[in-house]
């Protein structure tokens, strides 16, 4: 009876073990779109340390060296705001406060004039990386928002996962190239 009470208690806490690991999983482990960012095969024409954006895409790269780049889902600027070209990381903020700039006030007047760091309605989300370009910047983007990515549907910014954003922010420096391709 000992024995078969020991068995029952070992099955028991295998089975309490496996369900209280499988819900920190589950609760604790990475989302699906945060296993998107990858190290790919890149070609080479780019330094270590650039950004390049495929616009046709809808990723961001950042060149490592050795033919190689990390890879992210980006959503970028919808039909006549996205941008082409080249710049350089002018500015880099963690949790910034956002000012609707004009254009973005005009479409959403009810916005308010400032929207704090931090804030669950902030489109920038995590972090921002500022371009030198007038109200364009590499952002992280709302719970609400998340499904964007992929898509065209910012005001020429370019949005990102929170975890993305925060994880290229501590690979870029204030003047690191930044170029924008179709």
């Amino acid at each position: 009876m000992g024995n078969q009470r020991a068995n029952f208690r070992h099955i028991f806490d295998k089975i309490i073990l496996g369900t209280a690991l499988f819900a920190c999983l589950s609760i604790f482990g990475p989302t699906r779109e945060a296993q998107a960012r990858e190290t790919i095969a890149f070609a080479p024409s780019y330094p270590a340390g650039t950004i390049i954006i495929k616009q046709s895409q809808r990723r961001l790269y950042f060149t490592t060296g050795a033919g190689t780049a990390v890879s992210y889902p980006i959503a970028i600027g919808r039909s006549g705001r996205a941008w082409q070209g080249e710049t350089f990381v002018q500015g880099k903020f963690v949790s910034p406060a956002w000012v609707p700039p004009a254009v973005v006030r005009h479409d959403h007047p009810n916005f308010p004039a400032v929207i704090p760091g931090g804030s669950p309605r902030n489109p920038m989300g995590a972090a921002a990386i500022t371009l030198n370009l007038s109200e364009v910047a590499i952002h992280g983007t709302t719970q609400r928002m998340r499904r964007s990515v992929g898509t065209a549907a910012s005001y020429g910014c370019i949005r990102m996962y929170n975890e993305d954003v925060v994880d290229l922010f501590h690979r870029v420096q204030v003047g690191t190239r930044v170029v924008a391709i179709p």
